[in-house]
């Protein structure tokens, strides 16, 4: 029974899922700047909602991710243009040092052999030189110094999360940090197609990519989630087996 159950609450988090993508379609199509303002505060409620039925978790960096992610994500509806774009770079960027709060600690760095070490700075620092190369294109784009240099935080912990995100995986290949990669990336890829709808080329196309791989990123994190809350109850459950195996002993 507890299987069955399991599995069609799987089924509504999908449906949940693919509803968020269908409204963003729709309005990105449609180009209805008000019911996309409204459509994108919904994500983190809903996805939410349909967790808790069967999910709970007290971890403090993803409860002030998800605040400052929904704080970020209803910006757009208490601000103009100008001071919206401010405002939800700090959220996200808040948003982005919490999942590097929970993460970090896991990132040993003298576990890795040489060759990863020597990949990963590698990977790090063409990284590096991609964001000044499009920071120093922005400058002459982006009058609004607060704005650019928002704009250059935001993108280096997106990029610092990603390379620790990438080598934590590499140490351990797990379930759980695969899904905690492709949702970095999907972030990462998001907030890509949002500058470029923003200071470049705007199309219909970019911000309907931009919104999916939001919604993806979000849903990958709370599948992380579950994966984590499982994982944490076995060695629950084995911490308390100790003791009575050793009385038995």
């Amino acid at each position: 029974m507890k299987r069955l159950l399991l599995f069609s609450l799987n089924k509504v988090f999908v449906g949940a899922l693919f509803l968020l993508i269908v409204l963003n379609i729709i309005g990105t199509v449609s180009e209805d700047a008000l019911f996309l303002q409204s459509t994108k505060p919904l994500f983190i409620p809903v996805f939410l909602i349909f967790f808790f039925i069967n999910n709970k978790f007290n971890n403090i960096p993803f409860i002030l991710f998800f605040l400052y992610s929904f704080l970020g994500d209803s910006s757009s509806m208490f601000f103009s243009n100008e001071i919206f774009l401010k405002a939800s770079s700090i959220m996200y960027f808040l948003s982005y040092l919490c999942l590097l709060s929970f993460i970090i600690p896991k990132f040993k760095f003298e576990e890795f052999n040489k060759i990863i070490a020597i990949y990963l700075t590698i990977v790090l620092l063409i990284n590096m030189f991609f964001l000044y190369v499009v920071y120093g294109v922005l400058k002459s784009i982006i009058p609004d110094s607060l704005e650019l240099f928002l704009f250059g935080i935001k993108s280096i912990s997106l990029i610092v999360l990603v390379i620790i995100a990438f080598g934590v995986y590499l140490n351990s290949e797990s379930r759980q940090t695969i899904l905690f990669l492709i949702m970095t990336l999907c972030f990462m890829f998001s907030d890509l197609l949002n500058y470029i709808s923003q200071y470049y080329v705007y199309h219909w196309s970019f911000l309907m990519l931009d919104r999916i791989l939001h919604i993806l990123g979000l849903f990958y994190l709370f599948n992380f989630i579950i994966e984590y809350n499982k994982s944490y109850k076995k060695e629950e459950i084995k911490e308390d087996e100790l003791p009575a195996n050793n009385i038995l002993a």
